[in-house]
This record gives structure tokens, C-alpha cells and sequence, in this order.
């Protein structure tokens, strides 16, 4: 199988990401091996040049020019965090999920869950412009009010 993605090594040097993340969906063996696989070659889709990493004890990570999402997965779902998921606009209502931060927003997924692949696609997409985005310039800071000499405050 080829790879569309670059390969970011393993914290130990070993394996490649994306052979872990192989070997993650194929260890799951159920509806969440099927999922994850799923929302992977959807994200490669979406951007080819994807940049696959593992991170926090196998979670699989993709990444251009900053983090998209996560694939964590549980005994009852999978479930894509959006780093900046509350910065997105999410016209098709796909984040169920960690809806109350202020930075990041998911998306469950249960077993026989419909995937619409193109709100994701475009989702993953708008994530990818909003890492590109040049970040806001950082105001000046205020200087601080200083008591004459001689005198107390």
C-alpha cells in the first residue's frame, strides 16, 4: 500500500507513524479498526501531503502546519478531536462532542455511525487553512502606571 503521507518517526526511532497507526487499527480488530481507518484515508483525502504522527501513547495525530485532529479511540467510540475546533465553522453539525471549550471541539463516532465524507473532508480542509492563517499580531503591551518617586501609593 502506498502512502501519501510523510512519515514522522516514533519518539523511540523506530517504526514510522503511519505503520503504528497501521498496526493500531489492525490491533483493534472491530467497528473502531474499520472507523479509524475510515477517518484516516478521509483526512488523506482531504490534504495528500497529511503529516501522520503518534503522540501520547499511541494516539494517532495528523498534522499541517500545526495539528488538525486526533483519533483516539474508546470501547464505545471514536472520537476526532479538532484542536481548533472552536474556531471552525461546522455548518453540517458534525462536532457532538467537548462542545463547552474554548479551543477544541470532537466528534464522537459510534459503532454504525454515517460518516459524511465530504463535511469531513471540508472540515479537515478548514482546519488546515486555519493553521496556515497568519496568526494575529500581538498587541503592544501597556505600560504600567508608576508612582512619581517620593511619593507612596
Amino acid at each position: 500500500m502506498t502512502t501519501m503521507t510523510r512519515d514522522a518517526q516514533d519518539a523511540n526511532g523506530g517504526a514510522s507513524a503511519s505503520r503504528l497507526i497501521d498496526a493500531r487499527i489492525a490491533e483493534l480488530g472491530d467497528w473502531r479498526g474499520a472507523t479509524l481507518a475510515r477517518v484516516r484515508m478521509l483526512i488523506r483525502q482531504a490534504v495528500p501531503d497529511v503529516v501522520e504522527e503518534v503522540k501520547w501513547r499511541g494516539v494517532p495525530v495528523w498534522s499541517q502546519g500545526g495539528i488538525i485532529c486526533t483519533g483516539e479511540t474508546y470501547k464505545g467510540i471514536v472520537k476526532m478531536t479538532f484542536a481548533k475546533g472552536a474556531s471552525l465553522a461546522d455548518p453540517s453539525g458534525l462536532f457532538n462532542a467537548s462542545l463547552e471549550g474554548n479551543t477544541r471541539r470532537a466528534i464522537d463516532l459510534r459503532e454504525g455511525d454515517r460518516i459524511d465524507e465530504e463535511a469531513l473532508k471540508a472540515l479537515v480542509r478548514a482546519a488546515v487553512a486555519l493553521n496556515r492563517a497568519k496568526p494575529a499580531r500581538a498587541r503592544p503591551a501597556r505600560s504600567k502606571a508608576v508612582a512619581p518617586s517620593g511619593t507612596s501609593s
